[in-house]
C-alpha cells in the first residue's frame, strides 16, 4: 500500500465523525460493529508497520551505500597521488573522473536517508495515533457494555424502562460526540519531495572539472 493511501486510511480512522460513532452505538448489533472497527485499526497498524519496515530498510541501504561511496573516494584519492608520483597523469585523470561520478551520486544517497527519516517519523506517529484510537474505541465498547447491563436491569425493574433506555442512549451519544470533538488528533499525509536532479557532467564542462581537480591536487602537493 502506497504512503498516500496509508495516510488517507489512517486519517479516515482517526477523524471518524461523531455521527459514525452514534450510528454504531444505535445499530442493531453495536458490539459486533465496534469490534469490527477495532479489527480494522489492528489491520491498519499492521500495514503501517510493514511500510515502516520498508522505510527502515531503505535508510539502512542508503547509509551503507554512502559509507561505501566515501570509502571509495578516499581510495581513489590515494590512487591519484600514486599516479602523479609515477607521472601517469592519464591514470590520475581517470581516477578523478571516477571521483566526480561518485560525488554526483552522494546527494541522492543523502536525500534518500533524509526522506526515509521523515517517513519513519511520520509512520511511527500514525501507529501511535491508531493505538490511541483503539484504546478510545475499547473504552467505548466497555462503556456500552456497562450501559447495556444497566439498561437491562432497569428494563426488568418496572414501567419507567422506556425513559431510562432513551436517557442511556442519549448519554452514550453525547459522550461519544464530546470525545470525537475534543480528542481527535489531526493527521496529515506525506509531503513527497522530488529528488534533486544531478547536473550532467558532459563535454568540456566535465573535462574542465577534471583538470581543475588535478590542478588543485598538484597545488596541494607543491607541484605548482
Amino acid at each position: 500500500m502506497v504512503k498516500d493511501t496509508i495516510a488517507s486510511r489512517v486519517g479516515r480512522i482517526i477523524s471518524g465523525s461523531a455521527r459514525k460513532i452514534v450510528e454504531i452505538l444505535e445499530s442493531a448489533a453495536p458490539e459486533i460493529v465496534m469490534e469490527g472497527a477495532i479489527n480494522e485499526i489492528d489491520s491498519a497498524v499492521f500495514e503501517v508497520r510493514e511500510e515502516l519496515g520498508s522505510a527502515e530498510a531503505d535508510k539502512h541501504l542508503a547509509n551503507k551505500q554512502l559509507l561505501d561511496a566515501n570509502a571509495r573516494l578516499d581510495e581513489l584519492g590515494a590512487q591519484i597521488n600514486v599516479a602523479l608520483d609515477e607521472n601517469r597523469e592519464d591514470l590520475a585523470e581517470a581516477a578523478v573522473q571516477k571521483q566526480l561520478d561518485i560525488e554526483s551520486q552522494i546527494p541522492i544517497m543523502q536525500n534518500t536517508i533524509d526522506e526515509s527519516d521523515f517517513s519513519i517519523k511520520e509512520l511511527n506517529s500514525y501507529i501511535a495515533a491508531l493505538q490511541a484510537k483503539k484504546r478510545e474505541m475499547l473504552d467505548d465498547l466497555k462503556n456500552w457494555r456497562s450501559s447495556k447491563a444497566i439498561t437491562e436491569r432497569i428494563t426488568l425493574s418496572g414501567p419507567e424502562k422506556t425513559d431510562a433506555a432513551i436517557d442511556a442512549k442519549v448519554a452514550r451519544a453525547e459522550s461519544a460526540f464530546e470525545r470525537i470533538m475534543n480528542k481527535t488528533p489531526s493527521i496529515e499525509g506525506f509531503d513527497a519531495d522530488n529528488a534533486k536532479k544531478l547536473a550532467e557532467l558532459e563535454g568540456l564542462t566535465r573535462k574542465n572539472r577534471i583538470k581543475e581537480r588535478l590542478s588543485q591536487i598538484k597545488a596541494n602537493r607543491g607541484e605548482g
